[in-house]
């Protein structure tokens, strides 16, 4: 016979109000300016009491804002921790709208102790004149939420000047000088000199601290004077939220937060890309830089690693990290950041030279990339032999006349292919021009004015052909020349790569019979109304042209 055990109700009353104090709850919220408008930051602070032990583990505790928009859309936002302890902490929601009209919102929280939910609020967005976020269109252009196009124009400033470098060349130099000049778009780098949002032990820099704290703080700062900053100029970007190097037995692994001597979870590099503890902390800054920065319409593109084929390969081109496991931990992460991104930013990862198999492939990898180095001749060949075998937009993210040093005695060299990788791009099925390195050698050299020129060209063609874009042959001798049509306007880029002057008419098909002809100097931005030419059997031949060794010119056509 079993025996009936009798809860007394002191006993019971300990076991409620203990289980209630356990139960994470959401105090209170508060939005914390009186307007909101489209595409700007509307912040919120959020008050929690809930217990945990790490609250930039979304396995330990989470808060999600969600949201129904005017059209009925329901939104996801990560929340992220800014302070407090578990007994009473603060979280904050930054969020962009990308409707007018009134949202309603409540937040839901949840620890390992269970689930709480706000009361549900609302607010209405004003409309602005700002074109929101930047997501795929063609393969030559972006677009913006408001439909305006956009092509990339710009370089990489990978970093801020490093503790032995010429401490000018900081964002706050560089990126005004870049706004003021006609770019549009610059790269840069997370890495232990560099915005190092994951690095406890940091090198190489007089900006940053060592730190115990799970994310570093002075990363987290800069990051907001960052977004900030190009948020002010209307300069777009990629982050690049991983540099190869700490995945380098021989490089950076030994200070890498993932290795387990620094107290992360992988023994080895492999095994950054295979355990599922590496990939979860992985997932964790994903989530912590959507719901702190994702809001800014001025990152274009979250890119996942610099190169990554470096740490897969060793200098002899041996595999070191499997390939499938490269490519599975990419098409995990970037699903898993699509996911959690209301805002559907850009995504893309970057190889030097050797691809990785498979990862071209990736369904939410939104653009490939590849760097080139001494053989910028090559680009305008790379877009279509990519695109017609992955069918997705190509980036070259890097090039240069050298990768090993920015010796200013090469510095006529690196000027000329500074100059030709950016027509080269301009005049190809991209919608990010080839982007520079060397970018504090570019500056001394005065180059950065000259993005003025190809800008111009190119916000002529946007305007042109509504973007449409039609490349078409140019019978020009010895000088290279490339041809783009957009809408009733024909562009010619022609540039003499030999050592001497050349002469000769050039030829193309148009379709109408008479047209206006018109040569640029992308120097010195100036154009010139060109009479010597004719127009005849559907051919337009300019006579005559002349280009002196190692210069180019640009000819715009307006069919009539």
């Amino acid at each position: 016979m079993k025996t009936l055990k009798i809860i007394s109700p002191f006993y019971l009353l300990v076991l409620i109000t203990f289980s209630a104090a356990a139960q994470p709850k959401i105090n209170g919220f508060r939005l914390l300016k009186s307007t909101v408008s489209e595409y700007e930051k509307a912040e919120w602070n959020i008050t929690v009491n809930a217990s945990y032990t790490n609250p930039y583990d979304q396995k330990d505790i989470k808060l999600d804002m969600v949201l129904i928009s005017p059209s009925g859309k329901p939104v996801a936002l990560p929340c992220y921790y800014e302070s407090g302890n578990a007994g009473a902490s603060t979280w904050k929601a930054r969020f962009a709208p990308q409707e007018t009209g009134k949202y309603s919102y409540t937040f839901h929280l949840q620890n390992k102790d269970g689930s709480d939910e706000s009361k549900s609020a609302s607010f209405i967005v004003a409309a602005t004149q700002k074109p929101g976020f930047l997501h795929k269109n063609t393969l030559w252009t972006f677009k913006f939420d408001n439909g305006q196009l956009f092509r990339g124009i710009g370089e990489n400033v990978g970093w801020e000047s490093r503790s032995f470098e010429n401490p000018k060349w900081t964002y706050d130099y560089l990126l005004p000088t870049l706004a003021k000049n006609g770019a549009n778009f610059f790269r840069t780098w997370m890495c232990y000199w560099n915005i190092p949002l994951e690095w406890q032990k940091v090198s190489s820099t007089k900006r940053y601290s060592n730190t115990t704290e799970y994310f570093n703080p002075g990363a987290i700062q800069r990051m907001d004077e960052l977004v900030k900053l190009t948020d002010s100029l209307h300069l777009y970007f990629m982050l690049t939220m991983d540099w190869h190097g700490h995945l380098m037995e021989d490089g950076g692994w030994k200070n890498s937060p993932y290795n387990v001597l620094n107290g992360g979870p992988a023994k080895t590099p492999a095994e950054f890309f295979t355990l599922r503890s590496a990939r979860d902390r992985y997932k964790n800054k994903l989530r912590y830089v959507v719901a702190r920065w994702g809001y800014s319409t001025s990152i274009a593109a979250f890119e996942f690693f610099n190169e990554v084929d470096n740490a897969a390969f060793n200098s002899a081109d041996s595999i070191l990290i499997p390939h499938a496991a490269i490519t599975q931990w990419h098409d995990e992460m970037s699903r898993y950041l699509k996911d959690i991104d209301p805002y559907h930013h850009l995504v893309t990862t970057s190889v030097s030279h050797r691809d990785i198999m498979g990862m071209n492939s990736i369904a939410y990898i939104d653009f490939n990339q590849k760097h080139i180095y001494k053989h910028t001749e090559k680009i305008p060949a790379i877009y279509p032999d990519y695109i017609q075998t992955f069918g997705k937009p190509y980036v070259v993210g890097e090039f240069g006349y050298r990768w090993e040093d920015d010796n200013p005695k090469y510095g006529e060299s690196f000027d000329f292919d500074y100059k030709r990788g950016l027509w080269y791009g301009l005049f190809s099925q991209t919608p990010i021009l080839p982007m520079t390195w060397w970018w504090e050698l570019f500056d001394t050299r005065n180059m950065t004015p000259y993005f003025n020129g190809v800008r111009q060209v190119s916000d002529e063609m946007l305007k042109a052909g509504n973007g449409n874009f039609e490349q078409f042959s140019v019978s020009s001798g010895r000088i290279e020349s490339y041809g783009v049509r957009c809408g009733n306007k024909y562009f010619i880029y022609m540039l003499n790569n030999t050592g001497e002057k050349i002469t000769t008419p050039i030829s193309f098909s148009v379709e109408g019979k008479t047209a206006t002809v018109e040569s640029f100097d992308p120097e010195t931005r100036q154009r010139k109304q060109a009479n010597r030419f004719e127009v005849s059997k559907g051919q337009l031949t300019i006579n005559a042209v002349a280009l002196e060794a190692k210069t180019e010119t640009v000819f715009v056509i307006t069919q009539k």
